[in-house]
This record gives C-alpha cells, sequence and structure tokens, in this order.
C-alpha cells in the first residue's frame, strides 16, 4: 500500500511539472533579431560560406561563444524577476544554434524548449520559438509559407496554453528593403497579406482569440503593410489588430538605427481581447525596447545605436544591429 502511495505522489508530481503554471500572474514574451547567429560549421545546403573561419568575416568559436553568451545576457536582463515565457528569434542558421543558446547561462534556467522549422530562405536564416516548459504548452505549430515563388522566411504560427489562456503567436521575419524601399514593398505587402488571411480565420472563428504578432517587419507602423494590409492600429483606437509600437514610433523612438534615424521595424501586434479581455492582458498597452549601456555604440558626434557583430567584413564584437522589443502580460 505505501509503494502505491508513492508512486500515485510521483505520478501526480510528474504530472504537475509538465503543465503550465495555471496560478502565474505575470508573463513577458519578447522578439529579437539577432543578426546572423550562424554556427562555424559549413551546410553545403545553404548559403552560409560568409560565416566560416576560412571566410573574410573569420568567423570562429570563440566569435560564436562570445554571441551566444552575449544573446543570452540580454534574455536574461530584459525582466529582472524571471526568464521571459516567451522568446521569438530570427536570423538563426538552424536548430543546433538555438539549442546552443539555450544552455547558455542564465537561459539554462528557465528550461527552454525549442520550435523551429528550417525555412526555405537561401541564406539560411530561419525564426523560431523559445518557450519555458512549465508555463507554456505548445498545442501545434506549422510554418505558413509566404510565397511559394520567393525564397523568404515562413511565418511560424504556434498555438499554445499561457496559464488557462490559449494564445495564437506568429513569429515572422518580413522580407528586407535590399534594392531599395519602393522595389522591395510588394514582397512585405505579400508577407503581410499571407499574415492578415491567416489572423482573420482565426478571428472569425472565435471574436475573443488572443493572437499575438512578434517579428522584424522590415516596415514601420505607418507603412502600408502595417497600416493598411494588417490594419494594425493605435492600441486607443478601434480595431481587430493593435500594434503596441506605435507610441514609442510616434516618438521617434525603434529598435534599428539606420542612416542616422531610428526605424521601429521589430513590431508587437495583438488582437483585442490581449488588451481589454480576461485572463492574460497587456495592462499597460504599450510594447517597449530594451537596451542597456553594453549593448549600446556611440559614434564621435554620441549618437546610440545598437552594437552590431559585424559591419561588411569588419567585427565589431557587439551583439546585434537590433535591440529586442518585448511585451508584459498581467492576469486579471
Amino acid at each position: 500500500m505505501k509503494s502505491n502511495l508513492i508512486l500515485l505522489a510521483l505520478t501526480l508530481m510528474l504530472f504537475v511539472s509538465c503543465q503550465p503554471n495555471l496560478l502565474k500572474k505575470k508573463a513577458t514574451i519578447v522578439f529579437y533579431n539577432v543578426e546572423n547567429l550562424f554556427d562555424t560549421i559549413d551546410d553545403p545546403a545553404i548559403n552560409d560560406e560568409e560565416f566560416l573561419p576560412v571566410s573574410e568575416k573569420e568567423w570562429n568559436t570563440l566569435r560564436y561563444n562570445k554571441k551566444l553568451e552575449d544573446i543570452a545576457k540580454v534574455l536574461g536582463g530584459i525582466n529582472s524577476e524571471e526568464l521571459p515565457e516567451l522568446i521569438g528569434l530570427c536570423e538563426v542558421e538552424n536548430r543546433g544554434v538555438l539549442e546552443d543558446l539555450i544552455a547558455t547561462e542564465p537561459l539554462t534556467l528557465g528550461n527552454y524548449q525549442i520550435v523551429h522549422i528550417d525555412s526555405p530562405d537561401k541564406r539560411g536564416i530561419d525564426v523560431a520559438l523559445l518557450f519555458r516548459q512549465g508555463e507554456f504548452k505548445v498545442l501545434s505549430h506549422e510554418a505558413i509559407l509566404v510565397d511559394p515563388g520567393f525564397e523568404t522566411r515562413d511565418i511560424l504560427h504556434v498555438t499554445g496554453k499561457l496559464g488557462r489562456d490559449e494564445i495564437h503567436l506568429f513569429v515572422n521575419h518580413w522580407p528586407s528593403r535590399w534594392g531599395g524601399m519602393e522595389q522591395s514593398e510588394p514582397n512585405r505587402i505579400v508577407a503581410a497579406q499571407t499574415l492578415k488571411k491567416k489572423a482573420d480565420e482565426i478571428l472569425a472563428e472565435n471574436a475573443e482569440a488572443k493572437i499575438i504578432i512578434i517579428g522584424d517587419t522590415n516596415d514601420e507602423p505607418d507603412n502600408k503593410s502595417l497600416a493598411e494590409i494588417v490594419q494594425a492600429m493605435a492600441p486607443n483606437t478601434k480595431a481587430n489588430l493593435y500594434n503596441l509600437m506605435i507610441p514609442l514610433h510616434e516618438q521617434n523612438l525603434g529598435s534599428y538605427h539606420y542612416r542616422g534615424e531610428w526605424n521601429m521595424i521589430d513590431n508587437i501586434i495583438v488582437s483585442e481581447a490581449v488588451l481589454r479581455g480576461n485572463g492574460f492582458v497587456a495592462t499597460d498597452q504599450l510594447g517597449q525596447v530594451y537596451h542597456e549601456t553594453w549593448m549600446e555604440y556611440r559614434n564621435k558626434n554620441g549618437e546610440m545605436s545598437p552594437n552590431r557583430t559585424y559591419g561588411g567584413s569588419n567585427y565589431y564584437g557587439g551583439v546585434s544591429d537590433h535591440f529586442p522589443v518585448y511585451l508584459n502580460l498581467e492576469w486579471r
């Protein structure tokens, strides 16, 4: 009888440890473009030649390990109370670099698991989601193809339980502005249309669905892709989707610095239920940009920007050319 009770107790403990924390009152969701997180191993299937020890960049194990440590330090510093529950990433080469990242302190303390699907991007850079086991339970995931004729990153759609809430999380990395804004914009319009179609389908099935869209859109909140196609409005308006980076964007703040100007190209968009529903909600109705002094670079004029890892083939040793953005949720 005693052995049976012990077995029952152990079974219950295992069951509880595998469930999302239903009593959790706060949660942090982060998105970070980590600027070319490549390993040092040649992969013949992708164009990773510029990030090898024999390349002009001289990418090596020492530099790779430093980048892992710096990224982990950034992610570990965003919430002073605990590690983020959910972390969306872009510009990661493969699952291996993600496994190396979650094995780097302080992320080792978070018991992070990985959702990753190889994308059709020619350079092999992907999007991914890290989630803390016990805080979030994945129900399903899919890679949504943006355009069969254009080799760009998929949109990663993960459905899961955060506490008692079902969340639809989308991780994005839309086509770049390479070639100029006007020439490249149609590619981001296609990405926006792809995302909007899926979001509309979810909301048509359940108007109270909790949708959280994070990612590097390579467009700012007032550009056509976000403002007209996704129709992500300011939090103080009435809409189906809201861009929580608009308030900071209107203050000329951003997550990326280009030619002396800040750009808000890393965005957080949520559905109505995330702003004014029950359960986990964004009570401050605002996304944030995170940076500390050690992550910054200042030029001779004192202008600050993210301290990047490379500029061309020049190694600067910074973390990334983007600052991460994040969202705080509270239970009510």
